[in-house]
């Protein structure tokens, strides 16, 4: 008589492959599109926007209240948040200034709508 063996899996690896699939589904979900600080001032049609330190970002008028001039971090640039780039190098290029349409990547278990 052939004696028929079972194969059971660690309670670490059950664990581990679990933790796995729970961090795919959450950062495939995210709410914030990719954005790259660029300098506005330097678009170039072979290259796209120059990409600048996230410094000349931070003053942009959407974390000011949108009142008064935009205080930029760094002299000279003009400094804007550009979602969804494609980036090559220090250059950006084929995204969007508007947050707004950023494009929704949905991911697991995600709704195919975005949150305003």
């Amino acid at each position: 008589m052939e004696r028929k063996t079972t194969r059971r899996l660690r309670s670490s690896t059950v664990i581990l492959g679990g933790m796995g699939a729970l961090a795919a589904a959450l950062t495939s979900c995210g709410s914030e599109p990719d954005k790259r600080c660029v300098d506005r001032n330097s678009y170039d049609a072979v290259n796209g926007y120059r990409v600048v330190d996230s410094s000349a970002c931070k003053g942009s008028s959407a974390t000011t209240g949108g009142k008064g001039k935009k205080s930029r971090g760094t002299s000279g640039v003009d400094g804007e948040w550009y979602y969804d780039s494609d980036t090559s190098g220090r250059w950006a290029d084929h995204g969007t200034f508007d947050k707004s349409k950023a494009a929704d990547r949905g991911g697991f278990g995600c709704s195919g709508s975005s949150g305003g």
